[in-house]
Order: C-alpha cells, then structure tokens, then sequence
C-alpha cells in the first residue's frame, strides 16, 4: 500500500493540471485584492469581513469545481493512455489501488480548496495592513472543515472519474453535475418532502455553513463534522466497488 501511494504521489507531484490550477488560483488570490482597494480604499475594509464573505464564498465554488478539473485528468486520463491497465497488472488488489488514488487525489484536491484560504487571505491581509483580522480559532475551524469537505466531494468526484474513462467526457459530466444537483435538490425540496432530509442533510447544504461555524453548537456542529467523513468514506467504498468490477483495457 505505501508504495502504490508513493507511486500516485509522484505522478501527483508531476501532473501539470495541479500545478496550471494552483498558478491560476494563486495569480487571482495575489490580483484581485488590487482591485477590490483601488474600487474602495484599504482602509475601509476589514479582513474578517473579506475572509468570511469573498474568499469563504468564492472557496464555496472552488471546492466543488475546481477538483474536477484535477480528476479528469488524475484519474480518468489513465484509462484512456493505458496506465490503469499497467498498474492493476503491478500485482496490488485493485482496493488498494483505488484508496491510494482518492487518497492522493484528496490531497491534491486539499491543496487547490487551500488556496484562497492562506494565499488570498495573506494577500488582503498585507495589502489592509492587517486591519480588522479573523481570530485564530475562527480561521483555524473554516480551514480545518474546507479540509473535511473537500475530501468529501473528492470522494464523489473519484467515484465519477473512475466510470469515465475519458478527461473531457469526466470533467464535463462532473461540472454539469455539482453546479446543478443542489439547485435540483433545493427545488425538488419544495415538493418532495423527502428531498428537503436529503439536501438539508447532504454536504451540498452543510458546507454552506462553514463560514457561520462560531454560532453552531451541539448536533448541529456533530452533523456539520461527521457527514463529510461518512461521505468520504461511503463514496470511497462505493468507488472501490466500481473500480473492482470494472473492465480496464
């Protein structure tokens, strides 16, 4: 198990669709700040209000959208370039196999949901002279949920990467399906009473609700925790299942 991982770390660290998306993500985190103080001043902006609003907000759409991109080509790319085939053939059970991918994957898929968090939130910071600042426990508990979160749909993006076996058709079908399925949840909520347990309960409601961490307490805040670990790993073991009976050419 500890090699495969090794294997997939390097691939990892070599892959230049992490390293273009990271580049992307910092340059905006490292510009945009500049527009937002030439719009409305450096002075009358505070960092905790920056943090919570845009950069929690926009990490919103970064973790759910961004990963995919990663997975078309982390993951789907191997089957269609023949790799998948190499590897299973290396002797590992195709479990173990798959839990170092979404592992490594996850990892990779942390790093790109960190960005705005550290490098956007340095950025502002430096450039509002530090003014009005987020306290230490509020950061740390906004980045350590963005962590758990993203691992969670990272979990649902590997489960779509390994039944596609083609970057473009993968990275399509994974766009189209996290920009839309919590607005088809939501309006189906309205009229299914069901659909209302499921979105209130998913993690496509819940992590809405890292930016307001500090006024959630009790089965809220266990909910909050555990759903996205329950996720990862339900996901995980149904991605296995798929990676196990799949027909790898």
């Amino acid at each position: 198990m500890n090699n495969v991982i090794k294997s997939e770390w390097y691939k990892l660290r070599k892959d230049r669709s992490l390293w273009t998306l990271l580049i992307i993500l910092i340059v905006i985190s490292l510009s945009y700040p500049l527009l937002i103080i030439f719009d409305e001043g450096a002075d009358t902006i505070a960092v905790n209000d920056f943090y919570r609003q845009t950069i929690l907000g926009g990490n919103n759409y970064i973790i759910r959208l961004v990963p995919c991109v990663l997975g078309g080509f982390f993951i789907s790319s191997e089957y269609a370039m023949g790799t998948m085939k190499s590897i299973v053939a290396s002797g590992n059970s195709r479990v173990r196999i798959y839990f170092a991918k979404l592992m490594v994957y996850s990892i990779g898929a942390i790093l790109i949901a960190f960005v705005f968090p550290f490098v956007f939130t340095g950025a502002v910071a430096i450039f509002l002279h530090f003014n009005g600042m987020p306290t230490l426990s509020y950061f740390a508990s906004t980045v350590g949920l963005t962590a758990l979160y993203t691992i969670a749909f990272a979990s649902i993006m590997a489960l779509f990467a390994t039944i596609f076996t083609e970057s473009g058709k993968a990275i399509g079908f994974m766009l189209f399906f996290f920009l839309l399925l919590d607005s088809l949840l939501y309006t189906l909520s309205h009229f299914f009473p069901v659909f209302e347990v499921v979105f209130n309960s998913s993690i496509f409601k819940l992590f809405l609700d890292i930016g307001r961490i500090e006024t959630i307490h009790g089965a809220e805040l266990v909910q909050l925790i555990m759903m996205p670990i329950i996720t990862f790993i339900v996901f995980g073991i149904l991605g296995s299942i798929v990676f196990q009976k799949k027909e790898i050419k």
